[in-house]
């Protein structure tokens, strides 16, 4: 099929809106090797022929039309398009977000009726695949079909397996996302989430910790915090703006810090001080000047950090308030986290200060 005919039926299935975001990251040109397919299984596009005009190089552009949601093995499914891809390769999918779910049941049915129907649909088919004892109940009454998932874990599945997000869009009960083949998907494994976490952050002298943590964002949030920053930028408090990893009883347990109670067996176990600089990602470490970089890994990281201090609004002022903190521990240590401590407590509790 030529390219010109696949672009025809492609927009038999889809809207104007979708097939022009398609091509706007994708390659439609006579000599690009494209593949349309509409499946949920890994399996079929393992067994997808090679592109004839460039056998064995891979494709240049693979659109499934067929949501995610429907899929048992994600991550088998996202890996096999990636093998198919030639490296810088795109791949085209899509999903129903939980976000469109729940707009759709509730303008399908009676009002009151459609949010009792949509709490247990959502109990089910959210809340039962992440329980390992409900999971293998959930997985052999549906067999993984119609699953609810939220935009946050197929985007974060997507780069787990070797993708970079490009974008999104949503077009009616659908969102549409274009990933490009960054690195061989060496990683497919169904990763499970519990409650806690434990999250690699930068200690003392470079040292890599774990820091514990509750949850608050969504499964495999973490692998798509790059797409985030390019995204949205920083917001005041030094947090991203608009930031959908987060659920709402994430929300939650941050305005009351009960994600945070934790991280005091980090405290027990002399990975972090109960005062000092907050303990940061490797992406969020590298948006930092290289004199602060290096004054920071000095020290070791501290459980109430100086932003209850100096309430900062931008990551300038962010790092000037660490740094002030830093330069001054320096000189008198205890003198200093004694003050911060005694500070930081009183705006948590008079002024409500939050990390957001």
């Amino acid at each position: 099929m030529t390219n010109r005919r696949l672009e025809v039926e492609l927009a038999r299935e889809i809207s104007g809106e979708v097939l022009s975001f398609i091509k706007a990251h994708g390659e439609f040109s006579k000599e690009a090797c494209i593949a349309l397919l509409k499946t949920s299984d890994a399996f079929n596009v393992k067994h997808f022929p090679d592109c004839e005009k460039s056998p064995g190089s891979g494709y240049d552009l693979m659109i499934n039309i067929k949501a995610i949601n429907d899929t048992r093995l994600i991550n088998s499914l996202f890996a096999s398009f990636n093998e198919k891809l030639k490296s810088e390769g795109i791949f085209i999918g899509c999903v129903e977000t939980y976000q469109l779910r729940k707009a759709r049941i509730l303008k399908k049915y009676p009002p009151v009726l459609n949010y009792i129907y949509y709490f247990f649909d959502y109990v089910f088919k959210r809340v039962f695949p992440k329980i390992k004892v409900l999971e293998k109940i959930y997985f052999f009454i549906t067999a993984g079909r119609n699953r609810a998932i939220s935009e946050t874990e197929a985007l974060g599945r997507l780069s787990y397996c070797g993708f970079e997000i490009l974008n999104s869009v949503v077009d009616k009960k659908l969102m549409y996302f274009a990933a490009r083949k960054k690195t061989e998907a060496v990683k497919t494994k169904e990763k499970n989430y519990g409650i806690f976490l434990r999250l690699p952050r930068k200690g003392k002298g470079g040292k890599e910790i774990e820091v514990y943590k509750m949850r608050t964002m969504f499964p495999y949030a973490e692998y798509i915090q790059d797409y985030v920053y390019r995204q949205n930028q920083l917001q005041s408090g030094g947090k991203f703006q608009n930031d959908f990893r987060i659920s709402l009883i994430g929300r939650f347990f941050r305005k009351y810090f009960l994600d945070e109670v934790p991280m005091l067996i980090n405290l027990l176990k002399g990975d972090l001080k109960l005062v000092g600089v907050r303990p940061l990602s490797k992406q969020y470490f590298s948006l930092y000047d290289e004199e602060l970089k290096r004054q920071r890994l000095r020290h070791k990281p501290g459980l109430i950090p100086p932003y209850y201090v100096d309430l900062p609004r931008t990551l300038e002022e962010i790092q000037d308030s660490e740094k002030r903190y830093l330069t001054s521990h320096e000189k008198a240590p205890f003198k200093t986290d004694v003050r911060y401590l005694f500070l930081a407590m009183k705006n948590i509790v008079f002024k409500k200060a939050r990390s957001k």
